[in-house]
């Protein structure tokens, strides 16, 4: 942020906003000149057009304004600087952060149809939000925007080109903001920025990214957020032939096959109890085979994935687990880790039980060839930094 004059760079305030369909995650961070943002607070607005709560997005904006105001931590609207937005998709198109503007919202509403369920509602928020603070610069930080360094040997499916070329079919990996946040603090914590290593985003939605010396080269989600990993609800790799046979024979719409690959499947769908890790994990141990099933899956398809990344990179340095199964789940990285000794990680059980849940740490051992750590990813975070250097950029030019 050099060149910002002291009085307009103490205590930036920085609003970020994740707009789900029918929520608001909202936080407030303060940036100062060379360190990393501070959160102020946080909170989140739910069930958003259901009865008892807010009717639209414009009202979520406005009750996470008064919450920050109530709690004495914002005066008024003036304070804040610039407002960070997460953004789902990007296409080929924004392959960085970028200040939002009518161009910018229209390219994004070209290339919604790539994510339906996600880009139109961060559009609701963005504008949302630009009405509430419409004289300073809206960011955009995008998901898709990591992996814009992905080979063309690794986005490109094989499908006849001209479907790459007219519709704009490849893979474009998700979870960006995550994995890049990841790859952070993975250097920050060995003073390595050169070497190759595996992030393993396990939640609710899974990926995993196989990262060279800072770039994406290979991301297991696709073209959406469907492709790779067993997830919570989600099918992940599943033959395109099984699709055209279950439509065929249950003569499903559009509509239904696409509840049952993103809603019905995954761990829920596998187990036939639910997709919560904790609940599954409960189950297997009172002997439910289903849900001792689910998590062989799981993690099969996750040491599988590393296994093919360690040789897509030629080499190992690092494992990286985050999100909210890879955080707190210490029985799903054990059993991970316990089938990868062939990549080099020597896993220390005893300190991957002790680590606390939701704590940054080393689960491998010291004299571990190939590291193993846990890593609680910070997404918000992210997007202020990105804000805050954009606004810093921005006003630069505007003085």
């Amino acid at each position: 942020m050099e060149g910002i004059p002291v009085e307009t760079r103490e205590l930036m305030k920085i609003l970020v906003l994740n707009c789900g369909s029918s929520s608001l995650k909202y936080q407030l961070f303060t940036c100062d000149v060379g360190k990393l943002p501070e959160s102020l607070a946080k909170g989140l607005v739910e069930r958003i057009g259901s009865a008892g709560s807010v009717s639209d997005h414009h009202q979520a904006v406005q009750k996470a304004f008064e919450d920050l105001s109530s709690r004495n931590i914002i005066a008024g609207k003036d304070e804040i600087a610039a407002v960070g937005h997460r953004v789902v998709h990007g296409g080929e198109q924004f392959r960085q952060s970028v200040i939002l503007n009518q161009q910018v919202i229209s390219q994004l509403e070209e290339i919604s149809e790539l994510a339906p369920l996600h880009n139109p509602v961060n559009i609701q928020g963005y504008r949302a939000a630009q009405g509430l603070f419409p004289n300073i610069p809206h960011v955009a930080v995008f998901d898709t925007a990591f992996h814009a360094t992905l080979p063309a040997h690794a986005y490109t499916y094989g499908l006849p080109y001209r479907f790459m070329e007219e519709e704009k079919i490849r893979r474009y990996g998700f979870h960006g903001i995550s994995h890049r946040y990841l790859w952070q603090r993975y250097v920050v914590n060995t003073g390595k920025s050169n070497h190759k290593i595996i992030t393993c985003h396990l939640g609710n939605g899974c990926s995993i990214t196989a990262i060279n010396a800072c770039e994406s080269v290979d991301t297991s989600m696709g073209f959406t957020p469907l492709e790779g990993l067993l997830m919570g609800s989600r099918a992940g790799d599943l033959d395109a032939g099984v699709v055209l046979y279950l439509m065929h024979q249950k003569q499903f719409s559009r509509e239904q096959m696409e509840s049952v690959l993103n809603h019905e499947s995954g761990l829920k769908g596998v187990s036939e109890i639910s997709q919560d890790m904790r609940e599954l994990l409960k189950a297997e141990e009172e002997g439910n085979q289903k849900a001792g099933l689910a998590i062989d899956i799981f993690c099969y398809r996750i040491r599988k994935y590393i296994g093919a990344y360690a040789a897509a990179m030629d080499g190992l340095n690092g494992v990286v687990f985050s999100g909210g199964i890879g955080e707190h789940a210490w029985q799903i990285r054990e059993r991970i880790c316990s089938g990868l000794k062939f990549t080099g990680i020597s896993f220390d059980a005893e300190r991957n039980r002790n680590l606390q849940s939701g704590s940054e740490g080393r689960i491998s051992r010291n004299e571990s060839s190939v590291s193993a750590w846990v890593i609680p990813t910070n997404e918000e975070l992210m997007i202020a930094e990105d804000t805050a250097e954009i606004f810093a950029n921005h006003h630069v030019r505007a003085e």
